[in-house]
């Protein structure tokens, strides 16, 4: 019989790709989410239970019924200014619904977990690339919440032996090369899509927030990584618990960044026109520059980055020019 991993979070973006790679590698995904953000479109490798992270007694059915031998975690809110706007709604949810997660796990027996957290918790760099080393100083409270439960899952690995490992991602980008599934958020908030938007003549303009940071070009750098990469990872440090090793952190990233004016250089390539553009005053909470040194990762996980940002934008476009906008829930 295949081992059966809930997936909390899995009709989201990345959860869903991680569920297509643990299906891959022959397990079986079963996905948790209150399809607030997810898609139940997006759930094709596995059952989907419906249910929200806080709701204790529904976790404890999901448990029982499907016998998991580990978790893997999506279920949060992601979305930075919302976080700034509503804090407490953010800690609700991200911190208090991974407590009640966990406990439900452990009232189960079940005592592994691979955690979506986040370059954001290192706030501004105080040096570029970022290793795992880097100060933890989050700059909102989004990266607060993923830095709160890092700690509580150290303190859970300290006392009560469960174990864990941290995968502190950089920016998600891309899709299925096979259009099955890819990224779409609502509100769209991430600057891919919402560039191959403009681009499309979807969206009048993309707006670039900040012509003014200490950078190359005056925008913002980050480190884009495709999704799959990502979800690899994830069955990656799922193998990683399951083989009995020790609780880790993990940097997600290609190494390289990529400027906002670059990035949109790239698809304008791609889309053989330019298109307009916005200067808008900074968001509150975005550091100048993210970029991971992924070493840790590469040597001790034995992963690597496979796709560049060629593919990124190819496989993202032919996402969008294929129906993702079409998407209801």
């Amino acid at each position: 019989m295949k081992a059966s991993i809930l997936v909390a979070g899995g009709a989201g973006y990345i959860g869903a790709h991680t569920c297509l790679r643990l299906a891959e590698a022959g397990y079986t995904p079963v996905v948790y989410d209150n399809l607030s953000n997810g898609w139940e479109s997006f759930v094709q490798w596995g059952p989907l239970e419906v249910g929200d992270v806080r709701d204790a007694a529904r976790l404890d059915a999901v448990f029982a019924k499907h016998k998991p031998v580990a978790v893997i975690h999506f279920a949060a809110f992601i979305e930075v200014g919302f976080s700034i706007a509503e804090p407490g709604a953010f800690y609700e949810n991200n911190v208090g619904g991974t407590l009640t997660l966990i406990q439900a796990a452990q009232r189960a027996g079940v005592d592994k977990l691979v955690f979506s957290s986040t370059c954001a918790t290192y706030g501004a760099p105080v040096y570029v690339p970022m290793d795992e080393k880097h100060p933890q100083a989050p700059l909102n409270p989004y990266g607060r919440s993923k830095l709160m439960v890092e700690q509580v899952l150290e303190d859970l690995d300290r006392y009560k032996g469960f174990r864990s490992v941290a995968l502190r991602y950089f920016n998600a980008a891309g899709a299925d090369p096979e259009g099955r599934i890819g990224e779409k958020h609502e509100p769209e908030t991430h600057a891919i899509p919402l560039a191959i938007a403009a681009a499309r003549g979807e969206r009048d303009k993309f707006t670039l927030f900040g012509g003014d940071y200490d950078t190359r070009d005056g925008t913002c750098i980050r480190d884009y990584i495709h999704v799959l990469d990502l979800a690899d990872a994830h069955v990656l440090a799922l193998k990683w618990l399951l083989d009995g090793k020790e609780s880790a952190v993990f940097n997600l990233g290609t190494g390289t960044g990529t400027s906002v004016r670059e990035l949109v250089g790239a698809i304008e390539r791609r889309s053989n026109r330019p298109f307009p553009l916005e200067l808008a005053e900074r968001r509150a909470g975005d550091a100048p520059a993210l970029v991971a040194d992924n070493r840790k990762a590469r040597e001790q996980l034995g992963w690597s980055p496979r796709h560049d940002l060629d593919a990124i934008i190819e496989h993202a476009w032919a996402w969008h020019a294929n129906g993702a906008l079409d998407l209801k829930r």
